[in-house]
């Protein structure tokens, strides 16, 4: 898809709501132990669409009806709004406590309120994107482009390599992590493997035992940071190692997260909720565009969320590490998702 197609498509997306984009600038915090937050998968997925929309939404029922949560949440489920298009996401995971802000991890989101499927794409960082493999170098990977365009050129480039059409972008910082998980009250998450690794030079200290158990701020940090054990032991090669097997955990915590998010217990912790996410948000979806989607997205079945991986492998180009996507792999893959997706 051409730029001007893309950039024309989404400024016609922009322009029915007659919004400005939300764009919350990151507070700055003062710490003792500066921590890097590289990995905030859970957020990458279509539970912070549902997130941003109920957040939203009921804020407006619970002013209109009073300040009664009850009453508003009433309205809510019982408000009519026209069913709007399906609707695809760019989301990226931005570690903003370094010199070089990196999307350490990117994801495609979709959600259709018409069918109620959704599928979640991840795209490993490492992702080629230069024109020779002879001359590659550290600006070659896809996550480096974040620095030189925006989260908008990182959508164009990732149309391009998928074939999928993309409509917005949301950006979320590090701090995000720790807070979201916390104002949800932590979610019940069996960790795959024991996970014992420390990186004094980036104060990173992941000890997790294997098992089901909860998994508050600080632990999600550590699941889902983790590629390998101190003595470089990793996850199974049938469960996918190192970055592969990280990606795995990611998608696993996220669909865990979407399912204990959507519950009526968490209704009245929407201001923690609201706050955790719009403190660490970049996006251009409107309000006006997410208050469409609220009555489908609160009926959403999980279940139907499909969790997929780019096709292709890692190859050492220039003594750096890269992931090469396969080019008839991707694309039959995506065909198989906008079938699952339209029916």
């Amino acid at each position: 898809m051409s730029k001007t197609k893309r950039s024309s498509r989404l400024e016609k997306n922009l322009s029915k709501d007659k919004k400005k984009p939300v764009n919350k600038k990151q507070k700055k915090k003062t710490t003792k132990k500066k921590k890097r937050f590289s990995l905030l998968s859970f957020l990458f997925s279509i539970v912070l669409i549902i997130i941003i929309l109920l957040c939203c939404v009921f804020g407006y029922f619970f002013v209109k009806e009073g300040f009664d949560a009850q009453k508003a949440l009433y309205s809510m489920l019982n408000n009519k709004f026209i069913k709007p298009d399906k609707i695809t996401v760019l989301v990226l995971g931005v570690s903003t406590d370094i010199s070089t802000e990196l999307s350490d991890t990117i994801m495609v989101c979709s959600y259709n309120p018409t069918t109620q499927k959704a599928f979640l794409l991840s795209i490993p960082r490492d992702t080629f994107i230069g024109d020779n493999r002879n001359s590659a170098r550290g600006a070659d990977k896809i996550n480096s482009l974040y620095t030189r365009g925006g989260p908008q050129v990182m959508a164009e480039k990732i149309e391009k390599i998928t074939g999928l059409e993309i409509d917005h972008y949301a950006v979320v910082k590090n701090d995000a992590l720790i807070n979201i998980v916390d104002a949800i009250g932590g979610v019940d998450f069996e960790v795959p493997i024991d996970m014992d690794y420390d990186d004094v030079t980036q104060d990173l200290h992941i000890h997790l035992e294997a098992g089901m158990q909860k998994i508050d701020g600080e632990k999600a940090e550590q699941l889902l940071r983790f590629r390998h054990n101190n003595n470089g032991t990793s996850y199974p090669s049938s469960y996918g190692d190192n970055d592969f097997g990280r990606m795995k955990t990611q998608r696993n915590f996220m669909v865990q997260t979407a399912k204990q998010t959507i519950k009526p217990g968490n209704i009245f912790r929407l201001p923690a909720i609201v706050n955790a996410v719009f403190s660490n948000l970049e996006t251009d979806i409107s309000v006006g565009s997410a208050i469409r989607y609220v009555p489908s997205a609160l009926s959403f079945n999980t279940e139907n969320l499909q969790t997929y991986q780019l096709p292709g492998d890692s190859q050492k180009l220039n003594s750096l590490w890269f992931f090469l996507h396969d080019e008839n792999k991707t694309n039959q893959l995506v065909q198989e998702i906008n079938e699952y997706m339209d029916n």
